[in-house]
């Protein structure tokens, strides 16, 4: 490839060169960059990704429109040719497709030139034999790129040479099998009938036996019988594919054309064209019976069952009803419906899906004909596996059936249900199924029962699919027939009632009524959710639900043709005549009160139509509900909790909560709905006693004997009672050893027996054996005497005791296991329950966010947050755990409403903030903890925001700061003698503890919502920064002060002395840290150093940003007396991220970091080495202007490099960057030292060190820390010795690896020498000339 592009990048230069030299660099450059975006495309058209190619192909279409004579369209089209016999396989069509759109889209480009291009370069004779498989390949994807073109059907020339082509390719089957085949049939279908008849006598042999040799030939034949009859006729005479003689022979093509799709799934072309073949000749039953059924079907295999069930779904469209029923009854839809029970292992595939995109775009093509559309829904409905259809409950295709297809369908369902005929159907067994014994599986009965509950399914997934304003007298239907059938039957019937009018030609079970009701609830969910309408579209601007109670009060009053499986009482009418007069009045509520009265009509309408499924409890529940609406609708204003008309008698709130609990304790997700709706209405009205109840449910403890509340699984009632938490533990690993291990071998069976046998069983098995003698020496005999054996009787005696006994322990055993198993069962509904009950908290917060009630909710959130933490083994205690976590945080702490009124709460308030803060202090998990202190944050909101009377603490300006509110006015409502102590101790505890589980996060947050309440905290931090305190919560004090202090909600609690000496201490605290810098032996002392230094650097800032008074010489000297440990640390360890911290502390102070040893230490040899080795390899092209020019001599310019350059010396010429920045390094330095005032060298080597040159820019207008400490302040490390370091600085410079105690340059913002900032400016003139004379060449 790289060969390839050396030679042609070469070529579109050609035309571009200048005919002067002097433009040639800039014209070369233009040409460079141009090819290098022209090769790009190439690459890019071969990358695997689509999108990728199509782009590439794109521009570089766009590229050669504007160059169409240029030498880039020669390059381009030899590119792509080359490109057709790639050794990647998958770069092959990418070529094939950028040349078909690039002939598309220049049309001047003759076809019959590409093509002999084609052959030259993948020339098959002179081609090798490793290569020959490209070639082939190149050819075929060639021809294919001028058909793709759309030129190649109108080009005669071009036409027939790729004929011939392709002819000479299906030479080579071995490596190109059928494609060349293919390629011609698909050439060939595209090209007019005058030039088919022109080219078929050269491609079709005039022989039957080639034609039904291989499927390509015969699709050929098809093809030519298709188009041009006659001249096929001429060239073969009449021939008749489905003879008998044939038959045989196109079932074997078939299964060759089924098994070369095998991987692409598809329908081979020649099948559908034989079905074609024979609809107009009028053979299409023989075709189907012969050829699909008794010949690919005969000899199953899964390639040619595929194609039959794709020919299948193909042949829809194109039968007529009276065709329909002999492909949809026959052995094929069948076996399609075997294949339908039989796949479902995972890696196993299923052709239902395809199954079903036939029939739906069928069922979408023909929205004109019904009667089709109803015929293939009941032939597929009708494939039944021992009378359960194959086909799942709810189909997707049926939303494409017209309304008078639809209406037939149901009324067929409704039929079927009634009167099964089981006649009708296609019915099978699998071969498992046959080889089954049992007589009972193969009963009509069992059939009907099976069928049944498949058609109800049926029939309310129909609902789910449908148009509720186009379809409504449908969905009546089907509701009403569900309904009837779920708690009716018919004794005489009548035309008022339809349902009344059919009878059951097999009586209705017990099982399949049931599951009929439990369908209708079902139903009565979608109506009720799913399908809600507006009232105008709804028939008397009335609900689904009171449609269906209004249809079953008709019911009942038909008693004599209607009679109810379980008839009413008169205590239950009256409840029901009662239901349906409240009902009415509601109708007629204020319209204020409307989406109130709503709810409650849907509560009512509920539960009365539950009547129907449990008389007994859903009477009682109707007359509860009645009376707390009567006393709801009748308040006018909300009831404090004080005023009750009768203590007796509980407020209705109470009552309705305790309905609503108990409908949510009913496995229905429409009753979950319903409660939530109505409990959204009544919040408002929430008493404490009414919250209490929710509360009690989710904790365990305090409902523990009560029997109020029963679960319920949807088959039996079970009680919610309490047991002991250990033997709850004991019991839960018990059952989920039980669920996991699932299987019933002998081992699993004797390891429950042994760890179920007790001491009393033992002693019972030792009576036994006593008794029996089997035991030798028992009662201290010898063993002599015990050599007899026992006789017959004696051991059949002894088998039947211990028979009986091993049975009564083995009933004891299966006990325990059934009582685990109930205990395990009502632990999941309880759980599942207390998920449920948690809807109604998440109203409460959402709806009434701002009632004092939802305080109270607090404390048993966080203990469910808490037990789930710890027993989140299920995925049903995870749910529990997810959503009260949810409410918790999103609805209840990030709510922006919250309690404004706590009244006389203040004082329980702050008794539960002291609580929470240390609840989250004794927790073993900081994720707990977590919790209980953002509860303590939510009061202190709330605490801070009920005092709205009184003045706020604002952001003063900085000119006014002493005019600052002190008190509980600056806490903003909070009373910092409470709070204060809390939060202290709290803290105190944190950098105390060794295993707390406070984390700084947490009291950031703190410190960010109530910054007075951070000042009054901020003396604790201060003193665990240093002292007996460990290391680690030293870093954490450090960490804490560095987080808080550059808030600026902080700054403002403070006055500017106060700031000014809060700082002043921490720098003292800090300092005393510093001492033992670079020492550090542990993590934590580690951890230590690094919080010290950031805290040190945001002090600084600070300092700096507010331009504080601050003596910083103490610092310093600490600072400096740690630069050579630092260094010497670094080099050893490698501690960058400390080292970094340090001169980022240092360059505050003025001072700057030095250069590294090593890089001077790698730079400096290069300097000094041999001349030869100064030349580069020449790498690539590089422009003329770019190159640099050497200079005469190489001698003196490496005798200046190796030695420091003097200010006033000529430079050699610049020769690279690297060179240019070690002179910055060496001049400067010398310079300066030469040049520098008589007052000014003593500081300066006091403050710079050795081995570091000092920058000394202009000073900033800001105060000094010399002029705000003092005129006369001089350096702490003036002493420390003067001339040393100006007599090492060469030396060091050069070869020093890691420099031991050379000091960094000083910074203009903080001068800390003892010269005047004239002198400063001065020199800092004078470097700045040295620095221009020195780049000067």
């Amino acid at each position: 490839m790289a060969e390839m592009e050396s030679q042609d990048v070469a070529e579109p230069m050609a035309p571009g060169e200048a005919s002067e030299s002097g433009a040639r660099p800039a014209d070369r450059e233009g040409l460079l960059k141009h090819s290098r975006e022209f090769l790009d495309f190439f690459w890019d058209i071969a990358k695997p990704q689509q999108e990728t190619r199509l782009e590439a192909t794109e521009k570089l279409l766009e590229y050669l429109r504007a160059r169409p004579q240029g030498a880039e369209m020669k390059y381009a089209l030899k590119r792509l040719i080359t490109g057709l016999g790639v050794g990647r396989e998958t770069a092959r069509p990418c070529y094939s497709l950028a040349l078909a759109q690039l002939l598309q889209s220049f049309e001047d480009i003759p076809l019959c030139s590409i093509l002999q291009q084609i052959q030259e370069k993948h020339d098959l004779q002179k081609v090798k034999k490793a290569t020959m498989r490209p070639a082939l390949f190149a050819n075929l994807f060639g021809v294919l790129a001028l058909f793709q073109s759309g030129r190649l059907v109108k080009d005669p020339e071009a036409l027939m040479k790729s004929v011939k082509l392709l002819q000479t390719l299906a030479q080579h089957h071995s490596h190109l099998q059928e494609q060349p085949q293919k390629a011609l049939v698909d050439i060939l279908s595209e090209v007019p009938e005058a030039t088919l008849q022109e080219i078929l006598p050269k491609v079709l042999r005039a022989d039957l036996n080639s034609v039904l040799g291989s499927p390509e030939h015969l699709e050929l034949f098809l093809l030519a019988r298709q188009k041009v009859p006659r001249k096929l006729e001429e060239l073969m005479g009449p021939v008749s594919l489905f003879s008998d003689e044939n038959v045989p022979r196109l079932v074997s093509v078939l299964k060759m054309a089924a098994a070369s799709v095998k991987k692409e799934r598809k329908l081979p072309a020649v099948a559908l064209d034989l079905l074609r073949l024979a609809l107009q000749e009028g053979k299409f039953p023989r075709f189907w019976k012969d050829v699909v059924e008794q010949g690919l079907l005969k000899k199953q295999s899964w390639p040619a069952s595929y194609l039959c069930f794709r020919l299948l779904g193909a042949a829809l469209p194109l039968l007529s009803a009276e065709q329909l029923p002999l492909v949809m009854r026959g052995d094929l839809i069948r076996h399609f419906g075997e294949h339908m029970v039989t796949a479902k292992l995972p890696n196993q595939f299923k052709f239902a899906p395809e199954m079903n995109e036939y029939v739906g775009a069928f069922l979408e093509g023909c929205r004109a004909d019904p009667e089709r559309q109803l015929a293939v829904v009941v032939a597929f409905t009708s494939v039944t596996n021992q009378g359960l259809p194959v086909l799942p409950t709810f189909w997707r295709a049926v939303r494409f059936l017209s309304p008078p297809a639809l209406k037939g369908y149901v009324a067929w369902l409704r039929t079927m249900f009634l009167r099964p005929d089981l006649d009708s159907l296609v019915d099978f067994s699998t071969s498992n199924q046959k080889k089954a014994q049992d007589a009972s599986l193969h009963v009509p009965e069992r059939a009907v029962s099976r069928l049944r509950k498949w058609l109800i399914l049926r029939l309310v997934s129909i609902v789910d699919t449908l148009h509720v304003e186009k379809e409504e007298d449908v969905i009546e239907e089907v509701a009403r027939f569900c309904f009837f059938h779920s708690f009716f039957e018919a004794k005489k019937p009548t035309s008022q009632i339809p349902e009344t009018e059919q009878r059951f030609s097999f009586p209705l079970e017990s099982r399949t009524r049931e599951a009929v009701g439990s369908a209708f609830f079902s139903l009565l969910q979608t109506l009720s959710t799913q399908c809600r309408q507006a009232p105008e579209q709804t028939q008397d601007s009335q609900p689904w639900t009171y449609r269906l109670v209004r249809f079953a009060d008709s019911l009942l009053n038909h008693s004599r043709n209607v009679a109810a499986l379980t008839p009413f009482t008169a205590q239950q009418r009256q409840a029901w005549d009662r239901m349906l007069q409240s009902v009415r009045e509601l109708e007629a509520t204020s319209s204020g009160a409307r989406a109130k009265a709503a709810a409650f009509q849907h509560l009512l309408l509920l539960v009365g139509i539950y009547l129907f499924k449990s008389p007994t409890e859903s009477c009682d529940l109707l007359g509860d509900i009645q009376t707390c609406i009567k006393k709801s609708l009748g308040e006018k204003t909300r009831r404090t909790r004080s005023k009750a008309t009768n203590p007796q008698e509980p407020p209705w709130v109470e009552v309705l909560v305790e309905i609503l609990l108990a409908l949510l304790a009913q496995p229905s997700h429409l009753m979950r709905q319903v409660a939530r709706s109505v409990f959204s209405h009544i919040c408002s009205h929430l008493t404490p006693r009414a919250l209490q109840l929710i509360l009690d449910v989710l904790n365990p403890e305090k409902n523990a004997d009560e029997d109020s509340v029963v679960v319920t699984d949807g088959s039996e009632e079970q009680l919610e009672g309490a047991e002991d938490r250990s033997s709850d533990g004991e019991d839960d690993r018990a059952s989920a050893g039980e669920e996991d291990s699932g299987d019933d071998s002998d081992d699993s069976e004797e390891e429950d027996r042994d760890a179920d046998v007790d001491q009393g069983f033992r002693e019972q098995l030792m009576a036994v054996l006593r008794a029996g003698k089997a035991l030798g020496a028992v009662d201290g005999e010898d063993d002599d005497d015990d050599g007899d054996e026992l006789g017959d009787e004696a051991m059949m005696a002894l088998d039947q005791n211990l028979a009986s006994l091993f049975a009564e322990q083995k009933l004891r055993i299966q006990a325990r296991k059934d009582e685990k198993d109930k205990l395990r069962k009502e632990k999941v509904l309880r759980r599942d329950f207390q998920i449920r009950v948690l809807d109604l908290i998440e109203v409460l917060v959402t709806k009434q966010p701002e009632s004092p009630l939802v305080l109270e909710l607090l404390e048993p959130l966080l203990d469910v947050i808490r037990r789930s933490m710890r027993t989140s083994s299920t995925k049903q205690e995870q749910d529990l755990l997810h959503k009260t976590a949810r409410i918790f945080t999103h609805h209840l702490c990030r709510s922006r409403h919250y309690c404004h009124d706590v009244g006389r709460l203040v004082g329980t308030l702050y008794a539960q903030v002291e609580r929470l803060v240390q609840q989250a202090g004794r927790q073993a998990d900081a994720a707990v903890s977590l919790y209980y202190f953002n509860a303590a944050l939510y009061l202190l909101r709330v605490l801070k925001g009920n005092a709205a009377g009184k003045p706020v603490c604002k952001a003063p300006k900085k000119e006014k700061a002493g005019s600052q509110p002190k008190g509980p006015e600056a806490a903003g409502g909070l009373d910092l003698s409470l709070v204060t102590p809390i939060y202290s101790s709290a803290l105190t505890s944190f950098l105390t503890r060794r295993n707390s589980p406070l984390t700084v996060t947490m009291f950031l947050s703190l410190f960010s919502r109530h910054p007075v309440l951070c000042k009054s905290l901020l003396p604790v931090v201060i003193q665990h920064v240093t002292g007996p305190a460990r290391p680690r919560h030293q870093a954490q004090a450090c960490l804490l002060l560095q987080k808080a202090l550059p808030t600026r909600e902080l700054r403002v609690c403070f006055d500017d002395p106060e700031w000014e000496q809060l700082v002043s201490q921490i720098l003292v605290k800090v300092t005393e840290n510093l001492r033992t810098l670079g020492e550090a032996q542990t993590k934590s002392e580690q951890q230590k150093e690094l919080a010290s230094l950031g805290l040190l650097n945001t002090l600084f800032r600070t300092i700096h940003q507010e331009k504080l008074t601050v003596d910083l010489t103490a610092v310093l000297g600490v600072l400096q007396s740690k630069q050579q440990s630092l260094q010497q640390r670094e080099c050893a360890a490698g501690s960058s991220r400390l080292f970094d911290l340090y001169w980022q502390a240092m360059k505050a102070l003025g001072v700057q970091r030095p250069k590294s040893g090593k890089k001077e230490a790698k730079e400096v040899p290069s300097v000094t080495q041999n001349p030869v080795s100064t030349k580069r390899k020449k790498k690539g092209f590089l422009p003329e202007t770019k190159k640099r020019k050497k200079p005469k001599s190489e001698g003196p310019a490496q005798e200046e490099g190796a030695r420091p350059a003097a200010a006033g010396e000529q430079q050699p010429p610049s020769t690279g960057k690297k060179r240019r920045n070690r002179r910055k390094a060496t001049v400067p330095a010398q310079a300066q030292a030469k040049q520098r005032p008589a007052p000014a060298p003593a500081p300066a080597a006091a403050l710079t060190g050795p081995g570091t040159p000092a920058k000394t820019p202009k000073p900033k207008k800001k105060r000094k820390l010399s002029q705000v400490n003092g005129a006369a302040a001089v350096s702490p490390a003036e002493p420390a010795g003067k001339k040393q370091p100006q007599k090492d600085l060469p030396e060091k410079g050069v070869s020093g690896k890691c420099p031991q105690s050379a000091l960094p340059r000083k910074k203009a913002r903080l001068s800390l020498a003892s010269r005047s900032p004239s002198l400063l400016q001065s020199g800092a003139k004078r470097k700045k000339a040295q620095l221009r004379k020195a780049r000067k060449p």
